[in-house]
């Protein structure tokens, strides 16, 4: 785990795209899109059916590490209509019911808009953006809340790291603004954006199996 002080709060990044608040039990992801790739096989389009054991087992991960018990899901957890196939909705029931007793909380984004809540006997509270928990503001959409630091997804950040060469690479990343902060992308079925932060923002890039700090306004990994 990698720390990151917001708000007189600390925040522990994880590699498996989640962040951690010790002092709320709390783990947040953003970008789930559960039945992604559900929606692209409706489509004709031939995509593995392991992405959606592959982001469960990531999440176990992250829960089971940090002891957490309770899940705040930063909006888009479900990917649209079509993904709402039979499969993937008993794939995510049966993790469910293996963690019945932790609490889930959903800040519903534009595909849960889209896609509809999750079914209501996987026990999980839909929030419309702007909910307040502690010092943090949960939205989908980054933009400022007010009384509160705001926690968001939906832009799905990388930012690209240049060598001498100018070989590059784009990475996923978490990147926290002086207002607001965006998680990356949790599910692994996703595309991202290449982000351009500002000076004094704090940035950490998910290399492989650790979450590094890069240097402010730079692309130089600072360790």
């Amino acid at each position: 785990m990698t720390p990151c002080d917001i708000q007189g709060e600390r925040l522990q990044l994880l590699p498996e795209r989640a962040a951690w608040w010790p002092g709320g039990g709390v783990v947040f992801i953003a970008d789930f899109h559960l039945g992604k790739a559900a929606s692209f096989r409706r489509s004709g389009i031939p995509v593995s059916e392991a992405t959606t054991d592959e982001n469960l087992q990531r999440l176990g991960d992250a829960l089971d590490k940090t002891g957490a018990a309770k899940l705040v899901i930063l909006g888009d957890f479900l990917h649209s209509r079509d993904g709402r196939s039979a499969e993937t909705f008993a794939r995510f029931r049966r993790w469910r019911s293996s963690r019945a007793l932790l609490s889930i909380t959903l800040v519903r984004g534009n595909h849960d808009d889209r896609a509809g809540d999750p079914p209501s006997d996987w026990g999980i509270e839909c929030v419309d953006p702007g909910t307040g928990l502690g010092p943090f503001g949960l939205v989908h959409e980054p933009a400022p809340v007010r009384g509160g630091y705001a926690l968001a997804g939906h832009i799905h950040p990388a930012v690209r790291l240049t060598e001498t060469g100018r070989q590059s690479l784009r990475l996923p990343c978490f990147w926290f603004g002086a207002r607001v902060g965006v998680l990356p992308a949790f599910g692994a079925f996703t595309g991202s954006a290449v982000v351009r932060p500002k000076r004094g923002d704090q940035v950490f890039v998910i290399a492989e199996r650790e979450v590094i700090a890069l240097a402010s306004s730079t692309n130089t990994v600072r360790r």
